[in-house]
């Protein structure tokens, strides 16, 4: 799944072409699409309810928050008499999952077998698309409205996501004093969301053997200064990779003009099992971790010893 680096390289690129566009019409090619992994039999009236709600509303912003993308909707501008615009209420929620792209193109441009909806969008005498595809049908879009948490707004499914360590809103002091309670392995409290929104899986491996500390270290019996080298470790690794676009390990992570990032040439740990180490030339090793790949270099990350 893409991690904040990916998201914001593809929210920025989406951002730059649609802010200040107005959705003249929409087109939901495979309703399952509006659903969830979980439930993705979708009643005919939701893709009335979607196509409705979205189409006249003008892009104010395309958002993110950790991992988390939405467009903040507004009213359109040219509908009526000059006005103040109202305060945004409304967002379109863009999950990418496992393999969704949002990808702009003219409309004559072939429509690629993988496309689940259309936005038609305008600016003036400028026309677009901006269209969502995605061949695993991982990701899903949604209309929610918006919310405030954690100081800003954000769509309503995403009000438990804490702030992540790139937007102004996080604040270290408080997370760092919520993962040192965390009596979980290190690993594991990384990758919840409601703690620090962002890392995920490779981020977390990276940010870990950065700050030179295992995996399965639990945080209440860690000296805060470490884990304040982690959480500093997390954002510096997760800024050098939006540097570079990201990470893509195969075709289905793209930004919106196609193009992908390249930071998996910049990863020291994750996906090296079995290589000698950067630093030490130890062999890397890969452990499961709640279900997920942990990768870590046992000499320059020390197991943990407690009494």
């Amino acid at each position: 799944m893409p991690e904040l680096p990916e998201v914001e390289s593809v929210r920025v690129g989406v951002h730059e072409w649609t802010a200040g566009t107005t959705i003249t019409g929409a087109e939901v090619i495979d309703p399952r699409i509006l659903g969830t992994t979980s439930q993705r039999r979708i009643d005919a009236s939701a893709v009335d309810g979607f196509i409705a709600a979205v189409t006249g509303r003008r892009i104010i912003a395309a958002e993110r928050r950790g991992k988390f993308m939405w467009l903040t909707l507004g009213e359109d501008l040219g509908a009526g008499p000059a006005a103040e615009p109202a305060a945004p209420e409304l967002s379109l929620l863009v999950h990418l999952g496992m393999s969704g792209q949002l990808r702009v193109h003219d409309a004559a441009d072939e429509i690629h077998r993988h496309t689940r909806a259309i936005l038609r969008l305008e600016r003036g005498s400028e026309s677009l698309q901006l269209r969502f595809i995605d061949q695993r049908i991982f990701g899903h879009l949604g209309v929610q409205p918006l919310v405030h948490a954690y100081g800003r707004l954000v769509p309503a499914s995403a009000n438990h996501i804490a702030a992540d360590p790139l937007e102004p809103a996080f604040e270290p002091g408080l997370a760092l004093e919520q993962l040192a309670r965390k009596r979980t392995v290190v690993k594991s409290a990384l990758l919840d969301q409601s703690l620090v929104s962002g890392i995920g899986n490779i981020y977390a491996d990276e940010a870990l053997f950065r700050a030179g500390i295992h995996p399965l270290a639990i945080p209440a019996r860690t000296r805060k200064s470490r884990l304040a080298a982690v959480l500093d470790s997390a954002t510096r690794v997760m800024s050098d990779a939006l540097a570079v676009g990201g990470t893509s390990f195969d075709a289905l992570y793209v930004n919106v003009n196609g193009e992908s990032g390249y930071f998996d040439r910049a990863l020291l740990v994750y996906g090296r099992g079995g290589q000698e180490c950067v630093r030490c030339g130890t062999e890397i090793e890969k452990m499961t971790i709640g279900g997920r790949g942990s990768h870590f270099c046992p000499n320059c990350q020390k197991p943990p010893r407690y009494r």
